[in-house]
């Protein structure tokens, strides 16, 4: 069940020698992907998921939900969900891997089958935060076992129904703590109301996500409390996924816009959505104030990059997805920035502000932890004089801010690349395709 690191492979970062000017094709979003995947899996009737993403993380969901009895037929296209429950009384298990999508919506639809439900996953998802949805289940009748740990390994023991009622929790450690609960909720027989109590929810616009998935399903949703919601009610009913197609995953758009910025480049990203289910406005905000040039058109995405980074002082909660990329960039700038509001991102696939400190303090930086982010003062980088790879800790954004780096760092080389499967498989050939198109 747990991952080899042993299999992952060191990878020679290219450098930079001009502006970049390239087209690129982005993967499917892993987050639309496995919201659908379970969508489907609680639906009245069949479903269809087209342009799926096919990484580590959706394999894992929908390794699982076949587990909990789905019925998955992978084609070029597609993937078509039959829904389906295992056998009453009997033992699966659910491997999670380092995907927390899948150790935070799994557990509500398991407690929906009749069978015993053990889940476990890679050594870093012990160290994650899941007790929160794990408590709040137990409060509308879910039982659940987890030895006190209040993380994985625990299992679910289902009882073939959910009673519902209303919780309130303290996501402030992930928004996958809200949208868990309300994924299953129209399946419960009160359904479900949340009420966040506690610091403001990161990631915002994925809790607005989940909210929209839910309501082109057919669900009842009221989001309570204002601009920024900390409650949700959703009323027990049907879902009927039906069709949907996934949209490009824009939080991995990150290195590749960034590259525009930092070389003074052009990139094009094709299939950008109009109107997006992620935080599309949000990302091009920060670009923007770093200095990039930003235009949406039939074409897709147009960066621009002035071939200088601006330093910038930004709260990146609702963005925490690119902060190490942006961090990354920041290093190369031409003035200090601020990162703040990422205080959860060190229970994210690895101590995200610890590590990227480190690792680029290594190649002679300045960057300082604070407790809900990083000072970034730039300073000349170069790669170690002693051969020691730039470290990712089985964290494919790691891998992702390494090759921004490495486009002002010649010889960078970087520790464990293949872990960036989990959400881009075909990351590093992309990356060198784009830099092998030249102005």
């Amino acid at each position: 069940m747990h991952r080899d690191n042993n299999q992952d492979r060191t990878w020679a970062s290219p450098a930079g020698d001009g502006p970049v000017s390239a087209r690129v094709e982005l993967p499917a979003s892993k987050s639309i992907t496995n919201r659908a995947l379970v969508l489907a899996a609680l639906s009245d009737g069949p479903a269809v998921i087209a342009n799926p993403l096919r990484a580590r993380d959706t394999t894992l969901a929908a390794g699982a939900l076949r587990a909990l009895g789905a019925e998955i037929i992978e084609s070029r296209t597609d993937w078509r969900v039959r829904p389906g429950q295992p056998a009453p009384g009997s033992a699966v298990s659910v491997d999670v891997g380092n995907a927390g999508t899948v150790m935070r919506f799994l557990p509500g639809p398991a407690a929906l089958t009749s069978a015993v439900v053990s889940f476990d996953g890679d050594e870093r998802a012990r160290q994650r935060p899941v007790g929160p949805i794990l408590a709040a289940l137990r409060q509308v009748g879910a039982h659940i076992e987890d030895g006190g740990r209040a993380a994985v390994p625990f299992t679910v023991h289902g009882r073939g129904a959910v009673r519902g009622g209303s919780v309130r929790l303290d996501a402030s450690g992930s928004s996958q703590l809200v949208s868990g609960l309300l994924l299953a909720a129209p399946r419960f027989d009160s359904g479900l109301e949340v009420r966040h109590e506690g610091p403001p929810v990161p990631s915002a616009p994925h809790i607005a996500m989940t909210v929209r998935m839910l309501r082109a399903a057919g669900a009842s949703v009221e989001e309570l409390g204002g601009g920024r919601p900390d409650a949700w009610r959703v009323r027990p009913g049907r879902l009927d996924l039906g069709s949907v197609t996934v949209e490009p995953d824009l939080s991995n758009a990150g290195p590749f816009l960034a590259a525009a910025l930092v070389t003074g480049g052009t990139v094009t990203i094709g299939g950008w959505p109009r109107d997006s289910l992620q935080a599309a406005g949000p990302i091009l905000e920060v670009l923007s104030r770093m200095g990039a040039r930003c235009e949406a058109g039939a074409d897709g995405l147009v960066v621009t990059g002035p071939g200088r980074v601006r330093g910038i002082t930004a709260d990146l909660r609702d963005v925490n997805e690119l902060a190490p990329v942006l961090t990354a960039a920041a290093a190369l700038a031409d003035s200090p920035s601020l990162f703040t509001g990422l205080a959860h991102t060190r229970t994210h696939e690895t101590d995200r502000l610890a590590a990227l400190a480190k690792e680029i303090n290594a190649l002679g930086g300045d960057i300082t932890e604070l407790p809900d982010g990083l000072q970034i003062r730039p300073r000349p980088l170069r790669a170690s004089a002693s051969g020691e790879p730039f470290g990712t800790y089985d964290d494919h954004r790691m891998v992702m801010a390494a090759a921004v780096l490495g486009l002002a760092v010649p010889g960078l080389r970087v520790a464990g690349a293949d872990t960036v499967a989990k959400t881009f498989p075909s990351f590093t050939e992309v990356w060198a395709s784009m830099l092998g198109s030249r102005s």
